[in-house]
């Protein structure tokens, strides 16, 4: 029996810890490498040969689409998708032909899809033309979200880009407020940026943007900063930084 050489990159130690458990008990599977970021996987996958890959697809920083993206195709494993995300995410995987684990997923599963993994590598399918369609699929629908997932316990529900308020960076998140509530996404403030609407949302600081529906009003401050009033009382700082940019965005 062919030894197939496995990696997997998740953020997440317990969904690491899960697949590597799984692995172990099944024969014929070794782990070349485990890693908790995509930067780290694909320093690793561009000087390693690999048979498998494990991958997340939402992490903090580079996420899943972006290492393939960057990963040369002749060191591009077969991908077995790792994810949390939405039906729509699932449907993609499933019209290009790729497997993928829902967290959380089972035994059953695990080995159903390893099954499915193991004939394809045998067979040396890589599905280099579907890999690049799906890539494409994900990059056309994120560059400007029409709305946002959040998961909680038992629950995921829908937040429309234009009911946000403001957001703030919270490390690896983002804050979403939105009214008095308020919602946490996995996501850096600097790649949640890149993809938001730039004529509704203005970087006003480092760590917050806001809806510029919901400006009341500017306030001169100390130092050649502003204070951003909003409709709803809410007040925070425009910094001296984005000062220049904002007030010509707004027109002042």
């Amino acid at each position: 029996m062919q030894t197939i050489r496995t990696v997997i990159i998740d953020d997440e130690r317990l969904a690491r810890q899960r697949i590597r458990r799984m692995l172990s008990e099944t024969p014929g599977y070794e782990v070349a490498g485990e890693f908790e970021n995509s930067e780290q996987g694909l320093a690793f996958l561009e000087s390693n040969p690999a048979d498998l890959l494990f991958l997340d697809v939402q992490m903090p920083g580079m996420d899943g689409f972006a290492l393939l993206e960057a990963l040369p195709p002749e060191r591009t494993p077969l991908v077995i998708f790792v994810t949390a995300y939405d039906e729509y995410a699932l449907r993609a995987f499933e019209v290009h032909a790729f497997d993928y684990l829902l967290k959380p997923f089972d035994r059953v599963r695990f080995e159903k899809t390893i099954g499915r993994a193991r004939k394809q590598i045998a067979s040396e399918e890589r599905n280099s033309e579907k890999l690049i369609n799906l890539l494409n699929e994900f990059r056309q629908r994120n560059q400007e979200p029409a709305r946002f997932a959040i998961k909680t316990p038992g629950r995921l529900f829908f937040v429309r880009q234009e009911d946000i308020d403001w957001m703030e960076a919270a490390d690896n998140y983002v804050n979403l407020h939105v009214g008095a509530e308020t919602h946490l996404i996995r996501e850096t403030m600097n790649a949640l940026e890149q993809r938001l609407d730039s004529h509704r949302f203005l970087r006003i600081h480092r760590s917050t943007i806001i809806n510029a529906d919901r400006i009341k009003e500017l306030r001169p401050w100390f130092h050649g900063e502003y204070v951003v009033l909003l409709k709803d009382g809410t007040e925070l700082t425009l910094s001296r930084t984005y000062r220049e940019k904002i007030l010509s965005v707004l027109g002042n």
